[in-house]
């Protein structure tokens, strides 16, 4: 018996490949979410002013990105299914770098509109192929606190977009909205260069299990049978896959509104000054560091329902704070609820893919649910600057995203059959 263990001991590798692919999917998020998507929120007040567009435009910009996104989305769970997420991850990422190389470069709004289209249709094939990953590399009991991990790279972008934007634009003037975006590019190209070279497709090309998995699970005899041909329609035949698509969509379209008009709120309206405003965005992205992996955590041990519940009844509550008062007190307590809860959505999202269809489908799940979320998330952000410019105010457009969240995410999910989400894991066949 001694000898066994101490065999089974020296073929056990000292880290598990599976933390290293983890740690590549926090940084393709942080670089397709983090820099190029909520980037433009702190970086928005002085590049309205430079391009001296109106709240109407800045919402377009914000929502071309999303479309490009939405458009896109599909496909890259497809082609990730298809061909493996390492190459369709690299790739996109090293458009997303582009992008946002672009963006700094616009003159005009007509050029920012092409640019930010490209870094939506090119984040969603660095986000969506690389959470769909977690579903390979991690067994059912730990795909919950992985994929909230993964989101972390959003939290990682709104830390260092809150730190470096109002310094870089102290240091360069009005101009320095455009040194923002060269300098978030060489970043995006790094993390490009990362994962081209070391993120995997699974376990086996390592000669690896998924991590937490003790015995052979469903999941992978599951897709032997399901990926042979690709079974697309009992993804897309889905009721529980459209039921969350729906919870997804209203996630989608009242979160985005609160992320991408913060900063501006703060600033035109709350009499923030950028480098406060910036300082409290940061915060934000600190403390939502541990947003995923809580939920996440709470949705293994208990139930994905019950996560769900919770998280969008926060929201809900902290956007409704934000629009009803800006005082200082109201605008913390509402960022405090919103870093609580930022990101645990997404990773709630991501395990439910995995859970429902398998580790090899999960990517097309996932990119069926994303792709009506991204139909709210487009909406989002123009419908807000239409109604701000229409009030002179964002805060009406924050009260109608937290009666969404409320009425139509946590509605909804109470909705949700209780039988098919039982603890830990979803067996109800698609």
């Amino acid at each position: 018996m001694k000898a066994i263990s101490k065999g089974s001991l020296v073929h056990r590798p000292a880290l598990h490949y599976g933390i290293i692919v983890l740690a590549l999917i926090v940084l393709s998020v942080f670089s397709s979410l983090g820099l190029a998507r909520f980037g433009y929120t702190s970086i928005l007040p002085q590049m309205q002013d430079s391009l001296r567009l109106t709240n109407t435009r800045t919402g377009t910009l914000q929502a071309l990105n999303l479309l490009g996104y939405l458009l896109t989305v599909m496909g890259a769970g497809m082609l990730a299914a298809r061909f493996g997420p390492r190459i369709v991850v690299s790739t996109s990422l090293l458009i997303v770098s582009f992008s946002m190389l672009l963006t700094g470069l616009v003159p005009s709004f007509s050029a920012a509109c092409i640019a930010r289209f490209l870094a939506g249709a090119s984040g969603a094939g660095g986000n969506i192929p690389a959470m769909g990953l977690v579903s390979a590399w991690f067994g059912k009991r730990r795909r919950g606190i992985a994929s909230g991990i993964g989101v972390t790279g959003s939290s990682i972008g709104l830390m260092v977009t809150g730190l470096l934007v109002p310094a870089i634009m102290t240091t360069y003037g009005p101009d320095g909205w455009r040194v923002c975006w060269y300098v978030l590019a060489g970043i995006g190209f790094a993390v490009f260069v990362l994962c081209a070279l070391f993120l995997r497709n699974s376990p086996h090309e390592k000669g690896l299990q998924p991590i937490g998995q003790t015995a052979p699970e469903t999941d992978e005899n599951n897709d032997k049978q399901e990926c042979s041909p690709f079974h697309w329609r009992s993804v897309y035949a889905s009721r529980i896959v459209w039921q969350l698509a729906f919870l997804y969509c209203a996630f989608g379209f009242s979160y985005i509104i609160y992320a991408t008009f913060f900063v501006r709120h703060l600033v035109k309206e709350a009499r923030f000054s950028l480098s406060d405003a910036g300082a409290l965005w940061m915060s934000i992205g600190f403390v939502s560091l541990s947003s995923g992996f809580i939920w996440g955590s709470l949705s293994d041990r208990f139930s994905r329902q019950v996560a769900l519940l919770c998280v969008f009844t926060l929201q809900g509550i902290s956007f409704v704070i934000l629009g009803l008062s800006q005082t200082t007190t109201a605008v913390y307590v509402s960022s405090g609820l919103f870093a609580l809860t930022a990101w645990s959505i997404p990773a709630l999202m991501a395990a439910l893919a995995g859970d429902i269809v398998g580790p090899r489908l999960a990517p097309a799940a996932l990119g069926l649910m994303t792709i009506v979320f991204g139909i709210g998330q487009a909406l989002g952000p123009y419908f807000a600057g239409v109604i701000a410019d229409a009030t002179q105010s964002f805060s009406p457009a924050f009260v109608i995203a937290g009666a969404v969240a409320l009425l139509c995410g946590a509605g909804g999910s109470l909705l949700l059959r209780e039988k098919r989400l039982p603890h830990n894991s979803m067996s109800g066949t698609p």
